[in-house]
């Protein structure tokens, strides 16, 4: 079998082995290809059965130029970069990576929100800046120290990745309350599910953990976040367009988001007008929440169990 991955960068920067996946068959590695040349993309592909992509989009004329393309496996759970309906049409399998990145993400949430309640890294600058040594008491702050004991987390999108930080949270001390559709009793036990006007008013820390779609685009705008507690804190690692990037930009400014931590942009990578760059009480990293070793070879491990699964084929991660 012909495989081709199309766009390995961010999943393989050098530190993980192919050895597994080349043993399928013939396998063509491409680091990087230009999401915006569909030629290239289609060149690529060529006479491949199989290819992997992680942000190449596969359209609809994609499709029907590589027609003996049977295999689409994704490096992500979200699958809105492939033309589902055509892949259908032509029966071509379609697999995603469901929940390789839980525990990854929901640390990485949890981590954002202690950071803004201790301010360790400001403190630790003051400190290596002799600011310690200057002092006239065992021990000073130049920012707030906030405990989360008591306080109410709010989760928008209570998935796998919103379950697990509503665990942490709760292990916190932590009240968990979810506006996340489909209620379940795993999720009753972390958190009560209330409606999303309501989750707006009561949490004093609001983690968005759902999806992109048409209902989702730009769920925290100027209206939903006048609903807000004063001095929320917000905290994004899910995606950047789930928020007005404008009304973001002005609910920080004005205090009525006390701070935020947030993992991903609307448009990546970040571009130089990008309204959020130079906000005050913003943590911005650069959609890393996913990237750690552990979790990017759990990846990998998933992308060939389901090529692997096709082959013998079975039906394993199919989007449907």
């Amino acid at each position: 079998m012909k495989i081709v991955f199309l766009d390995y960068k961010t999943l393989n920067p050098g530190d993980l082995s192919f050895d597994e996946l080349e043993s399928l068959g013939d396998v063509i590695l491409y680091r990087d290809t230009d999401v915006k040349n569909e030629s290239e993309i289609i060149e690529k592909i060529g006479d491949a059965e199989a290819i992997i992509v992680n942000k190449v989009p596969i359209s609809k004329n994609i499709i029907e130029k590589c027609n003996n393309l049977k295999y689409i496996g994704l490096c992500s759970t979200g699958y809105n970069n492939i033309d589902i309906v055509e892949a259908k049409k032509r029966h071509i399998s379609v697999r995603n990576c469901p929940d390789y990145s839980t525990y990854a993400v929901s640390q990485f949430t949890i981590g954002l929100l202690l950071e803004i309640c201790h301010n360790t890294y400001r403190h630790t600058e003051s400190v290596m800046a002799g600011e310690w040594i200057k002092a006239d008491d065992f021990c000073y702050w130049k920012h707030p120290v906030i405990e989360l004991y008591g306080k109410t987390m709010g989760i928008v999108g209570f998935g796998n990745i919103g379950k697990n930080t509503g665990r942490i949270a709760k292990s916190l001390g932590m009240n968990v309350i979810t506006s996340g559709s489909g209620p379940t009793d795993e999720g009753r036990e972390i958190g009560e599910y209330v409606s999303f006007d309501e989750l707006l008013e009561k949490s004093d820390v609001i983690a968005l953990h759902c999806p992109l779609n048409e209902k989702t685009e730009k769920i925290i705008n100027k209206d939903t976040i006048s609903k807000m507690k004063n001095g929320v804190i917000l905290l994004n690692t899910a995606r950047g367009g789930l928020i007005d990037e404008a009304d973001f930009r002005e609910a920080l400014d004005s205090g009525k988001i006390y701070a935020a931590g947030i993992d991903t942009v609307a448009v990546e990578p970040m571009l130089e007008n990008n309204a959020l760059r130079g906000a005050q009480n913003l943590l911005i990293t650069p959609h890393i929440a996913w990237a750690s070793l552990d979790t990017r070879k759990r990846l990998l491990d998933i992308i060939v169990g389901n090529l692997q699964s096709y082959m013998n084929g079975e039906s394993i991660n199919e989007v449907k």
